[in-house]
């Protein structure tokens, strides 16, 4: 125990032996310093650092008997994703902090359930440091009073509970085109934020018209066009409480597993270098290739 504390403890025994009238019984004064030491030094034996214990910031997975395996702070405070992250800046800044803190790290050496691949800092515009994973900043919901409180999923369709294992996520962004237009939902030059379908990483899905139920009808044989317009692969694990999970499948197309939604096979566009792109909306013409969105009609089995 620090000697200050010591002091400290001293002080304070005195003042009580002083009001209880038995400062001479020094006796009684000794037998109540042994036992708050006994009791500090037990303390101290169950957690030798409490500071570094509860003072520092990292990550962990929790599970949850709604929403599975979250991923949480080391105290157990949920964070989440900001579908308006799409490009992997943040774009919550002023007074939406207020009711979306920030999460930054400070201790990353120990994160159960984690990839530590996965996780990354950034430097927001106001100069924040701020923690992601899988690109997407992480941040509180201030609403969650409590360890494992999750009142802030589906929050304005655009928060999400920060999971480790989604299929895919949502994006809400301005589309543009490889010509370098605006576009909208419907394929049709315009301003306006649309919310389409991603992979766990942030990079755009699409569609390809011509496909049919459940069925790829663009990649060959050889894949000697996958490069092009890549086959998204991947399980059906879990997605965004606004999106029903049961219109995902998993099929075999030209010997991969491919994801489809609504039975739409889902595609990469290989142009799009990073998160946050949608060039290929506009390739080769508008509509041939079009994002996913929720209200994506079904195809027809």
């Amino acid at each position: 125990m620090p000697s200050w504390a010591v002091i400290l403890i001293i002080k304070q025994l005195k003042i009580i032996s002083m009001k209880l009238k038995f400062k001479k019984n020094w006796s009684l004064f000794a037998l109540l310093f042994v036992t708050v030491i006994s009791s500090c030094s037990k303390n101290n034996a169950a957690d030798p650092n409490p500071t570094t214990a509860t003072g520092k910031k990292t990550l962990k997975t929790v599970s949850n008997a709604t929403f599975g395996t979250v991923i949480t702070d080391g105290d157990g405070k949920t964070l989440y994703f900001f579908s308006l992250d799409a490009n992997g800046s943040s774009g919550c800044t002023d007074g939406c902090e207020t009711a979306w803190p920030v999460f930054l790290a400070d201790d990353l050496s120990s994160m159960p359930g984690l990839n530590a691949a996965d996780v990354s800092t950034i430097t927001r515009a106001d100069g924040k440091k701020q923690t992601t994973y899988k690109g997407w900043p992480l941040y509180y919901y201030a609403g969650d009073v409590a360890a494992l409180d999750i009142k802030g999923d589906a929050s304005g369709g655009t928060w999400f509970v920060a999971k480790p294992d989604y299929s895919v996520m949502l994006a809400s962004t301005q589309l543009v085109g490889n010509d370098g237009k605006n576009y909208l939902e419907n394929a049709t030059v315009g301003n306006g934020i649309t919310q389409y379908l991603t992979d766990a990483s942030g990079r755009t899905l699409y569609a390809f018209t011509p496909d049919t139920y459940n069925v790829n009808t663009y990649t060959k044989a050889d894949l000697s066009n996958n490069g092009t317009w890549p086959i998204y692969e991947s399980d059906v694990l879990n997605v965004p409480s606004v999106l029903a999970k049961n219109v995902f499948i998993q099929i075999t197309a030209a010997g991969k597993k491919q994801l489809t939604y609504k039975g739409h096979p889902l595609y990469y566009f290989g142009p799009d270098a990073k998160r946050g792109d949608t060039k290929g909306v506009s390739v080769p013409s508008p509509g041939v290739w079009p994002i996913l969105t929720k209200s994506t009609i079904a195809l027809n089995p």
